[in-house]
């Protein structure tokens, strides 16, 4: 079972600075270990060193019949037990105790008749010099974990700052804004040495400039063929119209009137890939207006006004966004049709079989239709691409009880 980590652990800059911060701690603490140990060897081995050379003179003493000094004496108070068995057997030793509540280095040898000859030295001075030692470990430990963690926590937020403005640049970019760069200094400059980051960010760059060019090449593409077709498809509606009455005729009609209908379909897309469309905004009543909508289409379809309301918009393209969705509700489901207004909502419903998963998945695809279906799939691109020239927000949904659900909220007006 992998252990869920919180959230704040995610960001780069936490992780880096919680790195940083577990390393210099290790690192200090392995230093202060190795300092304290050597430290407390050398000055333990001064103080036994001290014990045994008076041990020595008061050996002499005792040997010679001369009064011992100070601080030497036969079995002493406060040697402490182990030592004591140790010099009785005949060996020398020393040990740091506690006596009289000071640490105190004993050093002790035989002395004969079981009795035992010891020195002791005050190990204060030795004990101090050392907690100072750690106190200065401590210390010094903190500030250069503190500064340490500082510095890097600045040079990784400059990383991560870039990696950021990266990112953003990239969620523009999949938003449709293809003029968006990072504009790294690193990646502009080849003079200067070029970092991971510089890499991924001119790496994205040269891939929105590729993008865009295709895209571009396309949007031109698709325009010059409509533009290209419209010459003859005139010529041809014109000889259409030139035919004698008949069946025969009537299928070329209507096949040239949807070969045009296509070709103008075309040219719209290739404007609203453009970017270059322009609203003509005037006081719209919705109700009204669906109706219109309806009456235009020639179809059957119910509006419902659930509550009216009268906004600002573009008329042409918000009736052109409605009849496609309810051309679309009517090729493509089954009745009855709805059309309901909800102030600024307004929604279209059939009762067919609802939306592909892929069109609920990714929205509309021009020239992407269910395997059976007729038509291009460019009525839905269509109203999805004045939607959002007006400003506004169309979803697609498959509601629970069936059907096909497209909602079309509009901009809120002050």
């Amino acid at each position: 079972m992998r252990l869920a980590l919180p959230r704040w652990t995610g960001p780069l800059a936490v992780k880096a600075a919680v790195f940083i911060t577990v390393m210099c701690c290790a690192l200090a603490a392995l230093l202060g270990v190795l300092v304290h140990v050597s430290v407390t060897n050398q000055t333990v081995g001064q103080a036994r060193d001290t014990a045994l050379s008076r041990l020595e003179e008061a050996t002499e003493a005792y040997e010679a019949g001369d009064p011992l000094r100070r601080g030497a004496g036969l079995d002493p108070r406060g040697l402490p037990a182990p030592l004591r068995e140790l010099a009785v057997s005949g060996r020398r030793g020393t040990v740091v105790a506690e006596t009289d509540g000071h640490p105190t280095m004993w050093a002790a040898g035989p002395a004969g008749g079981g009795r035992a000859l010891a020195v002791r030295v005050d190990h204060s001075q030795g004990e101090r010099t050392i907690d100072g030692l750690d106190s200065a470990i401590v210390w010094s430990s903190a500030l250069a974990i503190g500064a340490t963690l500082l510095v890097g926590a600045f040079a990784v937020t400059r990383v991560t700052r870039r990696l950021h403005t990266t990112a953003r640049v990239a969620r523009r970019i999949s938003a449709g804004d293809l003029d968006a760069r990072v504009g790294d200094p690193r990646a502009q400059d080849p003079t200067r040495p070029q970092d991971e980051v510089a890499s991924v960010a001119a790496a994205l760059d040269s891939m929105a400039a590729s993008l865009q060019g295709k895209l571009l090449a396309e949007q031109r593409f698709t325009a010059d063929v409509a533009h290209e077709l419209r010459t003859p498809l005139t010529g041809l509606h014109a000889a259409a119209e030139l035919l004698p009455p008949g069946r025969p005729t009537e299928l070329v009609r209507d096949r040239v009137a949807a070969l045009r209908t296509l070709t103008e379909d075309l040219l719209e897309i290739s404007r609203l890939d453009s970017g270059r469309e322009r609203l003509e905004v005037e006081p719209e009543p919705l109700g009204e207006l669906a109706r219109r909508v309806v009456r235009g289409s020639g179809t059957d379809t119910r509006v419902d006004v659930v509550r009216d309301a009268r906004v600002e918009t573009d008329r042409r393209r918000l009736e052109r966004v409605l009849g496609n969705l309810v051309a679309n509700a009517h090729r493509h489901g089954r009745a009855p049709v709805v059309l309901t207004v909800d102030g600024p909502v307004l929604t279209v419903r059939d009762h067919g079989d609802g939306y592909p998963d892929y069109l609920l998945a990714h929205g509309p695809q021009r020239f992407r239709t269910e395997s059976g279906t007729k038509g291009h799939g460019l009525g839905l691109t269509i109203a999805l691409g004045q939607a959002e020239v007006l400003g506004a927000r169309l979803e697609f949904t498959n509601p629970p009880d069936g059907g096909a659900l497209a909602a079309l909220t509009l901009p809120q007006q002050p």
